[in-house]
């Protein structure tokens, strides 16, 4: 293999890669890519970071963070070192021997794969490209799209992938606010146009990361991630379905699924919540399902599982109309405490939050919404002009309120302080589980 003219260009990369002279460029600096950025300089590589979000430059080039999963020493310093680089510019590509593509692949309006960020960056790249160098798509995408589009958009320039430059695609694992896993003790799935990209790949990875899980093709590695996140969707719709039984038949839900996680085989146990949030879970299973169709294959139960999750708002307004009606008020103009907007814990992202929806939902019907959360200042509501501030958590703006709904369970949050203020408190996930007193005003979803 590397007697060849790609077995050489090979081995050149790799010996650059064993003693660190390699130079990396990646496109995005959002969740996934500064955090690689910064995995990459530590490693000992020089690198440059690429961002068309001028604010996030000036702020990088300040030695300032704004993920919250980056440690901000390790940010000052690749920043000072001078090992970490930012720009707005693609300049810098000729000069890199590794280009990692770490953009967002949101959805249309219409509820289809929104490909215009990748096809912008491979578009850069395709007209700096040159003999030799590792190109990576790390973005989550549907089944083909490194074959189907970034491949045909790269040799454009003329160059061969697998011949003259190296095509992997190796997806992200980025869990935001995880404190268990460091980055690099996660296997790392990678899936190159040829064995040799793969291979390439892998020497690469293997200068920062512990694990290297090499699959047959992009395809492949594409699949394995879009699995991943379609496996956690259908497995939240199913603890959601049994949430909605449950609250029919009088059972509390948190305790079945906390004696069905005695069982030490065959179940893991997930838990049920105020709707689906991030980037992935509410996105991925969706470009699976558009792919499918490409296939004449209509994948039903991860349809069924996205259209559950996306009830559970609407399931969340009504039930707090109940509980208003209940207690002789209507939702028209009732006060309402939001307590934590983020997607899920501990966390500052709002992407995709269920939050977001039960807000403006709550708006909708006139309610008169405020909210808390720490890591939260402002927030804008998607087609909404309304712009909210976070509120303060005292006693008396508890009080205020004529229920606080529990979205976001951050640790912070000192939950028998918030009983003891509120009038109501509806429950949805089980923060309270350890409140003694006032249990009456609790309402679990």
């Amino acid at each position: 293999m590397f007697g060849t003219k790609q077995g050489k260009l090979a081995e050149q990369l790799i010996a650059k890669f064993i003693n660190k002279t390699a130079s990396i460029a990646v496109i995005g600096l959002g969740y996934v890519g500064l955090p690689m950025a910064v995995q990459q300089a530590k490693a000992g590589f020089k690198v440059m970071g690429i961002d068309i979000d001028d604010s996030r430059i000036n702020m990088l080039k300040e030695g300032k963070n704004y993920i919250q999963d980056v440690n901000d020493k390790d940010l000052g310093e690749m920043i000072k070192s001078g090992r970490l680089g930012v720009t707005t510019g693609f300049s810098c590509l000729p000069q890199a021997d590794v280009v990692i593509v770490c953009v967002p692949t949101p959805l249309s309006e219409m509820r289809q794969p929104d490909l215009s960020y990748i096809k912008s960056a491979v578009q850069e790249i395709a007209q700096n490209l040159r003999v030799g160098q590792l190109i990576n798509l790390e973005s989550t995408t549907y089944p083909g799209t490194t074959r189907e589009i970034v491949l045909p958009m790269l040799e454009v320039s003329g160059l061969k992938a697998g011949l003259d430059y190296f095509l992997v695609f190796s997806p992200e694992r980025v869990d935001p606010g995880n404190k268990l896993y460091h980055p690099k003790d996660i296997a790392k799935v990678v899936g190159g146009i040829t064995p040799l990209c793969s291979h390439v790949a892998a020497m690469f990875y293997k200068q920062s990361l512990n694990t290297l899980v090499i699959v047959s093709s992009p395809d492949a590695a594409e699949m394995t991630k879009i699995f991943e996140n379609s496996y956690r969707a259908v497995n939240i719709a199913l603890v959601n379905e049994f949430m909605l039984l449950c609250n029919r038949m009088g059972l509390d839900i948190w305790e079945v699924l906390d004696a069905a996680a005695t069982k030490p085989y065959g179940i893991q146990v997930f838990y049920p919540g105020p709707g689906v949030g991030g980037h992935c879970i509410p996105i991925d299973p969706a470009y699976l399902v558009w792919k499918a169709r490409a296939y004449g294959f209509q994948p039903r139960f991860i349809e069924l599982a996205e259209e559950l999750n996306n009830q559970i708002p609407e399931y969340i307004i009504q039930k707090i109309t109940t509980v208003l009606n209940d207690n002789g008020k209507c939702l028209n103009s009732s006060k309402i405490l939001i307590l934590g907007v983020a997607y899920k814990k501990d966390i500052n992202d709002i992407r995709e939050s269920p939050a977001l929806k039960i807000i403006k939902d709550l708006q909708d019907k006139k309610a008169v919404v405020q909210y808390f959360d720490p890591y939260i200042p402002q927030l804008s509501l998607p087609d909404n002009k309304c712009l909210l501030h976070c509120t303060e958590l005292t006693g008396e703006n508890i009080a205020k309120a004529d229920l606080v709904l529990i979205v976001t369970d951050h640790s912070s949050v000192d939950y028998q302080f918030v009983i003891d203020h509120a009038k109501l408190v509806m429950d949805t996930r089980n923060a309270t589980r350890q409140v003694q007193k006032g249990r009456e005003k609790i309402i679990k979803i």
